[in-house]
């Protein structure tokens, strides 16, 4: 009972944050309404002489101080009972909770300290491991010299793979004989963040793995495409070792271009920021994470992002990263239409992830991710999740992993 209480209090800490932020942020969002309301011709930014805002300024104002006080209140009486990292309740309904918040506002969390932010994890049979080599080995029944890593996407964690259907990484560790791990992360984050984060625990991983590791592979769904691609992109240009052991770069629905629902949004977002009653509805939009809006292109790098407003008009200015070399680069494409040339399955794809982008597919050459013949497959009437868990995608993986039993690693053609 103690530990549940613990978690509960963890969470309720962590969502107590949330609310007193939220509600302060509710009442800037009101406050900017009322004085646009009252004075269109400024835009809202008359002032009265009391207090600089008038009688409604120090009305919220005494409602931010108010709130702010209760919430420190909250806090302090639940930290006592808060728990040590790692031993928070692992319920699957408390693990999707957070995984959505943390898609969602993510670096905010990680900024703020919030208790609900996800730290970068690797998981084998539903626990997180310690990456040293004696608790390696008493986590695992038998490490193998062959890896499979798994990457969820955005607003997931690593029980996405079996939540609604067969788990490919179990099928895969099953036929193969590979021992499989599953990456859980903060999906908020910048996806050169993760990607950097990622890069430095592979690295720690096959320096502490049993056995030393002849073939690592990655299955990355969605997202989890983009922080595996830079990730590699970051590892190789630091100089880490792990790069050289990785055979296959498997992607199931990535935005290699990203995804228009992030574009649609921001637009969604400067046009309210065009009108003098609704410009303070435009804050709503900002609070989504840095996550997100780097899928508005498929941004990878620290320098695809760093100085630049992500709210701001722009064009696409992403810097090309080309598949890394020496690993054989595969994807997966799904299309909601009946063919795979129809202007449906071009223009929706999976639900989520337009055909061209999840092949790598650009107007731009040089920013065109040349798969070779033979390492794309498209999946009729297949939604972006059920990329996850359909046998026919299970089918295909199986083949491609299936190959290159021993040996070199492939070249950049796959061949």
């Amino acid at each position: 009972m103690i530990p549940y209480l613990r978690a509960v209090s963890s969470d309720l800490r962590g969502l107590a944050r949330l609310a007193v932020e939220g509600t302060v942020g509710v009442t800037d969002l009101v406050e900017a309404m009322h004085q646009g309301i009252q004075h269109p011709l400024t835009g809202g930014k008359a002032r009265h002489a009391v207090g600089g805002r008038g009688l409604s300024g120090l009305v919220y104002g005494a409602i931010r101080a108010l709130t702010r006080t209760v919430g420190l209140g909250v806090e302090a009486a639940l930290a006592p009972l808060s728990p040590p990292e790692g031993e928070l309740d692992p319920s699957p309904q408390r693990e999707a909770l957070r995984a959505v918040l943390n898609g969602v506002l993510g670096d905010h969390l990680a900024a703020t300290g919030n208790p609900l932010a996800t730290p970068m994890s690797l998981h084998h049979d539903g626990q997180p491991l310690v990456l040293a080599t004696t608790a390696l080995a008493a986590a695992i029944l038998r490490p193998g010299v062959r890896v499979l890593v798994l990457i969820h996407g955005l607003c997931h964690n690593e029980r996405q793979w079996g939540l609604s259907g067969p788990d490919h990484g179990a099928a895969l560790a099953r036929d193969l004989g590979c021992t499989t791990l599953y990456l859980r992360y903060n999906t908020g984050l910048h996806i050169s963040t993760n990607g950097k984060a990622l890069a430095d625990l592979l690295e720690t991983l096959l320096a502490q793995w049993p056995e030393p590791v002849e073939r690592l592979d990655i299955l990355a769904h969605s997202m989890g495409g983009l922080v595996a691609r830079s990730a590699c992109h970051q590892a190789q240009a630091a100089g880490q070792a792990w790069p050289a052991s990785l055979r296959h770069l498997i992607f199931l629905g990535t935005p290699h271009h990203g995804s228009p629902l992030e574009r649609w949004g921001h637009w969604l977002q400067r046009g309210l920021e065009a009108s003098p009653f609704a410009s303070p509805l435009a804050r709503l939009g900002k609070v989504r994470s840095a996550g997100i809006t780097d899928l508005r292109y498929g941004n990878l790098l620290e320098e695809d992002w760093q100085g630049l407003d992500p709210h701001a008009d722009g064009k696409d200015l992403r810097r090309s990263v080309p598949l890394p070399e020496g690993v054989r680069c595969c994807a997966v494409a799904g299309t909601t239409g009946e063919q795979a040339d129809s202007w449906k399955g071009h223009l929706w794809g999976d639900g989520l992830v337009p055909l061209d982008s999840a092949l790598g597919r650009h107007p731009e050459p040089q920013r065109c991710l040349a798969f070779p013949e033979g390492q794309t497959w498209i999946g009729q009437g297949l939604g972006h999740l059920e990329l996850l868990n359909r046998p026919e995608v299970y089918e295909q993986l199986r083949r491609w992993l299936q190959t290159a039993e021993s040996g070199p690693a492939w070249d950049a053609g796959g061949r």
